[in-house]
Parts: C-alpha cells; sequence; structure tokens
C-alpha cells in the first residue's frame, strides 16, 4: 500500500497567530451551542414568555389581570406559572403595594430590562419574515 492509499492525513498545521489545530479530513467540525445560550432561549422561549416580557417592557408596573389582558389567549394558571419562573430567575420583581385590597404589581429587573434590544429585534424580524 503506498502513501496515498493510507487513508486521511493531518492538515499540516496553521502558521501565524491562529490557533495551531490538526484536523484529519474525514472530521467535521461540529458546531457547540453555548450552554447559557441554550439556558436564555429556553426561558425565554417558553409559551408566552416573550409575550409577557414584551407587554412588560411597554408598560412597568402592571397587575397580574392587566398583563393577563395584554395576552388573550394566555390562561392564568399559565400566566401564574411563567410569573413565578421570571421571578425565580430575576427577570421580574413581584411587588405588593399597601392598601385594601392590597395590590400586586409586576415589573422587570434591571436584568428583565436588558431584554429590551433581542425583543424588539425579534418582533422586527418577526413582522418582516412571518406572515
Amino acid at each position: 500500500m503506498g502513501p496515498a492509499e493510507d487513508g486521511p492525513r493531518p492538515a499540516p498545521p496553521s502558521r501565524g497567530g491562529a490557533a495551531k489545530r490538526t484536523l484529519v479530513a474525514t472530521q467535521v467540525e461540529r458546531p457547540v451551542c453555548c450552554p447559557k445560550y441554550h439556558q436564555a432561549i429556553e426561558l425565554i422561549g417558553r409559551r408566552w414568555t416573550g409575550a409577557i416580557v414584551s407587554v412588560l417592557l411597554r408598560r412597568p408596573a402592571l397587575r397580574f389581570g392587566e398583563i393577563a389582558e395584554a395576552v388573550p389567549e394566555l390562561s392564568d394558571r399559565l400566566l401564574s406559572e411563567r410569573m413565578k419562573e421570571l421571578e425565580r430567575y430575576g427577570v421580574v420583581v413581584r411587588t405588593v403595594r399597601p392598601g385594601r385590597p392590597a395590590r400586586v404589581e409586576y415589573e422587570l429587573t434591571e436584568m428583565g430590562r436588558a431584554l429590551a434590544p433581542a425583543v424588539h429585534e425579534l418582533e422586527r424580524w418577526a413582522r418582516r419574515w412571518l406572515a
């Protein structure tokens, strides 16, 4: 068996400032998903979560019923679940205002407000590309 029949050969190391790697011709580089990115997509991409964040970006300090009214197809049970989840992650803060009856309001934290550019860009993308 001659040199051409020995199978794939490693590529020569790269020169210069680039990291040196040896790749076998039959190997394919696979993209690696960043765990933090995946965690963010799983959180914000959950059903109705993006809509809730979008509503809170437009009007801070909303009561539960106001959020439910702004996202009409969202059930109270699921809204409650999503609000608890967003609060647990630190995206939303729940504040009980004194009075009779007590007034509970939800607003985005600094972390939640930092989602504004991504949410607005996704809304822009949706208007352009989705029917």
